[in-house]
């Protein structure tokens, strides 16, 4: 482990955010948000920070990067970030506490989208564009974004690119890792100009328009008004939310694969027609057990059961109505949906579908054995036949993230939080959704949780973000030893 290199690397993504941070200064001078000093004051303690780190950690540059350096710079940058992004609500004095600016931070860049603030119409424009920008930001992420603008980190940036997007079959679009994460962000930008644009045009102001665009596409779900996306009451705005939160749940390699001419790119992703399968069926499923019960209009019901099924699903976490109050089905469904998430390469979180794929590929393949002891069978993924190894490693993942989902929920309850909230939060946190049930329902916010549950929840956001083992792999004494 060549620590010197580490944090060489992680002194240069910290100036880079500093950089970032001259934006929301921008946006604050130009609505007069009265917070230059608090993002001054964040922009220099960033700064100063990547400058001493780059001072003291000099290192050569360097034509290879393991796999556990890699893992390494990413989760030692992630939790940078986090206490970056903190330092402005932390200097505004909006959010006295730092550790809830830390929680808000950690929020916003892993596109959780949780939140500690009561009033959040009250946040200044600056600092409403800056939790929006975190969002957006953290939802591709910003070590693809790094790799994309700086070419010195290319070199071995496939390890980075890896750490910071784990899939159990990483895309690489082009042969320079460089070319991939440029494409990706090109996707992205295109998307991100595309919803601006329908949520102008559905009577939303620019500002409004763009914070939501930002907080969409990673799936994150920040807004800026206090009652969320409820707040404008607009069918239209509801529908295109709908779609670009399906379009963010996609692999984005798909994306890629249609705007080169390839209509069919979704149909023939297998994973993909699991994930709008899976969509259409929970959400008819919860339109259908609402319709009547809260609401005497079928558009009506159709509208806000799939709103809220696509939400959570994709890991976007918006909220349009208040599902506590919906019938015990559609509860369910919501909870179980949770565990869910988008497509692999998507911007969502969650187990990703194509890992829940091949899980019950691979239950199916040992019931087909049972009967057919002698037979030989493969399971397979767009037709291709997918390796022992990954499907051991897939099985793995889903063990240790339930495995941390049970230790996470335990320890909020050993808190003092109550049964539903500690369950909830935890399934919310580590897949990066948002509102759960209970004190943190989808009218409700994590304020009023103890600080120490809020310190397990910001773990838990990170392990979700970062797909468990880029963090996780942290703790293993092995990972240490030469």
């Amino acid at each position: 482990m060549r620590w010197h290199y580490i944090f060489n690397v992680v002194g240069i993504l910290s100036i880079f955010i500093g950089l970032i941070l001259a934006l929301p200064l921008g946006v604050d001078y130009l609505y007069g948000g009265g917070e230059l000093l608090a993002f001054t004051k964040a922009m220099g303690v960033t700064l100063v920070a990547g400058v001493l780190l780059i001072l003291f950690f000099r290192s050569p540059p360097s034509d290879h990067i393991s796999p556990r350096e890699g893992m390494a710079i990413v989760s030692l940058s992630w939790m940078a970030m986090g206490f970056y992004g903190a330092l402005p609500f932390y200097f505004s004095g909006d959010i006295p506490g730092f550790s809830d600016a830390l929680f808000e931070s950690v929020s916003g860049f892993t596109t959780t989208g949780s939140s500690i603030l009561t009033n959040i119409e009250a946040l200044s424009k600056g600092l409403l564009f800056w939790r929006s920008l975190t969002q957006w930001l953290g939802g591709m992420g910003i070590i693809v974004l790094s790799l994309a603008i700086l070419p010195f980190l290319g070199v071995g940036g496939m390890q980075l690119f890896k750490a910071e997007v784990p899939s159990p079959v990483p895309d690489k679009l082009k042969p320079r890792i460089r070319e991939t994460a440029l494409i990706l962000w090109k996707v992205y930008i295109l998307f991100t100009v595309a919803e601006t644009i329908l949520l102008m045009l559905g009577g939303m102001d620019l500002f409004d328009a763009l914070c939501h665009t930002f907080t969409t596409l990673p799936t994150g779900g920040f807004s800026t008004k206090n009652s969320s996306l409820a707040h404008f009451d607009s069918a239209y705005i509801d529908w295109v939310v709908i779609f670009f939160m399906i379009l963010a749940g996609i692999n984005f390699t798909l994306h890629f694969q249609l705007l080169r001419g390839q209509p069919l790119a979704f149909w023939k992703d297998s994973e993909c027609r699991f994930f709008l399968g899976l969509l259409l069926v929970l959400g008819l499923a919860v339109s259908i057990n609402i319709f009547g019960d809260q609401y005497h209009s079928l558009g009506q019901a159709i509208r806000y059961g799939v709103f809220q099924v696509v939400s959570i699903v994709t890991t976007t976490g918006f909220a349009t109505a208040d599902y506590e109050l919906w019938p015990a089905m559609a509860q369910v469904i919501i909870l179980f949906a949770m565990f869910v998430g988008g497509s692999a390469g998507s911007t969502g979180g969650g187990m990703k579908c194509l890992r829940i794929m091949l899980c019950f590929k691979f239950c199916y393949r040992e019931l087909f054995s049972l009967i057919h002891p002698r037979a030989v069978s493969r399971i397979r993924v767009n037709r291709q036949v997918v390796a022992d190894p990954i499907i051991h490693s897939v099985l793995g993942f889903l063990a240790l993230y339930l495995g941390l989902f049970a230790a996470g929920a335990i320890a909020l309850a050993a808190i003092g939080v109550d049964f539903t909230t500690s369950l909830t939060t935890v399934a919310s946190s580590i897949g990066n959704i948002g509102p759960a049930f209970g004190a943190a329902g989808p009218v409700e916010n994590y304020a009023l949780l103890p600080l120490a549950a809020k310190w397990v929840l910001i773990w838990c956001m990170l392990l979700g973000r970062l797909e468990i083992y880029t963090v996780i792999i942290l703790l293993v004494p092995e990972f240490w030893r030469k």
